[in-house]
């Protein structure tokens, strides 16, 4: 099944699909469970990873409400949609900048999926702004 998909079927989206939009939806939905699982993994590690399992785990939130929110496109707030996207992509910056401070598999795919989403939710901001 394909968010993608899902999205452009809405009644109320027809021929106003936004297709960087949709990516930035789908790439939220894995973010915040590679960063959840992020923040599991810190746990389990031998030295303090209190600040990256804190970044991780509000990256994991925030992404989840981002693409809640952007799948919504019933009277959708074009305002709401930007400012959600917006604080995804600082969200998703400063875990990645985090992650990428630890030496291990866990936080390199984290740091890789937070920097594709944040970039994919600068595309759909963009694409937002363009079209206003």
């Amino acid at each position: 099944m394909s968010i993608k998909k899902m999205i452009s079927e809405h009644p109320q989206v027809g021929a106003d699909f936004n297709q960087p939009l949709a990516e930035a939806v789908k790439h939220a939905m894995y973010c915040a469970a590679i960063c959840n699982s992020c923040a599991d993994a810190c746990s389990a590690e031998d030295v303090d990873m209190r600040r990256c399992i804190r970044l991780c785990s509000d990256c994991s939130d925030i992404c989840e409400a981002t693409y809640r929110v952007a799948t919504r496109r019933t009277s959708g707030d074009v305002a709401v949609i930007k400012s959600v996207l917006q604080t995804c992509i600082e969200a998703c910056e400063v875990c990645a900048a985090e992650c990428e401070k630890h030496d291990n598999p866990h936080c390199r795919r984290c740091a890789t999926m937070c920097r594709e989403c944040a970039d994919d939710c600068r595309k759909a901001l963009d694409g937002m702004n363009a079209h206003a």
